[in-house]
């Protein structure tokens, strides 16, 4: 894989040896076309959190009195499975063709590429999420007062679920088959997300404001912002002295 030599010659573009943010940008743009390039990844979580909506009305009942309030648990656990099934091979190919070995003993460092990494990550596969809920909430009678809260909540939620999720899939991507490990790993963590997600859900649509769930979002957000990319630069190091 050429892709770790593109990378030195976008980062070593000035004499002085690159900052964080120069290290940043650089495995932005090269992750960006790396994930493009995969298609398929990118279609696998859209379609199994769109699968796992519709058919979900088909195995109990397709009225509004049994859907309606169940729509935000649906919603959420939907996602959240989605997000666990892109993270399975977020590291792996990485670690397989060598250059992520590569990257760890190149000097640079290694928070701001994980972070780069998640971020593209989360920009394919957590964002269209959020696009694509409200119409699947229209298809479990879900209230158009709770339909913004949907999407906020989704928005601050994947993004904390790709960090948090990004730690596990990190530590795991020397382990073969990591998927149920992967899952055991993170799922404790996902619960305050899952919790706080619906929870605005369901402020929304009983009249309440959402408000404090969406801060309590907001403050996960921030934490796994500050703490994960050096728990993902460790996870890898980890998993590449033990592969």
């Amino acid at each position: 894989m050429k892709s770790p030599a593109r990378f030195e010659a976008v980062v070593q573009g000035q004499g002085n040896p690159p900052g964080d943010f120069a290290v940043f940008k650089a495995a932005l743009l090269r992750e960006w076309r790396l994930q493009v390039r995969r298609r398929g990844d990118l279609l696998n979580p859209l379609v199994f959190f769109a699968l796992v909506v519709v058919l979900f009305p088909l195995g109990i009942s397709p009225t509004q009195e049994i859907l309606a309030p169940v729509a935000p648990g649906v919603l959420w656990v939907a996602a959240l499975l989605a997000t666990l099934m892109s993270l399975d091979a977020l590291f792996r190919p990485d670690l397989l063709d060598g250059s992520l070995e590569q990257t760890l003993v190149s000097g640079y460092p290694v928070a701001p590429l994980a972070l780069a990494k998640v971020g593209v990550h989360w920009l394919l596969s957590g964002l269209p999420l959020v696009f694509l809920s409200p119409f699947l909430g229209v298809m479990l009678y879900l209230p158009w007062q709770a339909q913004g809260v949907l999407m906020l909540s989704l928005l601050l939620g994947s993004l904390a679920l790709s960090l948090i999720g990004s730690i596990g899939a990190a530590l795991t991507a020397g382990v073969g088959k990591s998927g149920v490990l992967m899952t055991l790993l993170v799922l404790p963590l996902y619960i305050p997300i899952l919790i706080f997600g619906t929870g605005a859900m369901q402020a929304a649509i009983v009249g309440n404001p959402p408000g404090a769930h969406l801060a309590l979002l907001g403050a996960l957000v921030l934490l796994a912002l500050s703490l994960s990319p050096w728990a993902i630069a460790a996870g890898l190091k980890i998993a590449v002295s033990g592969e």
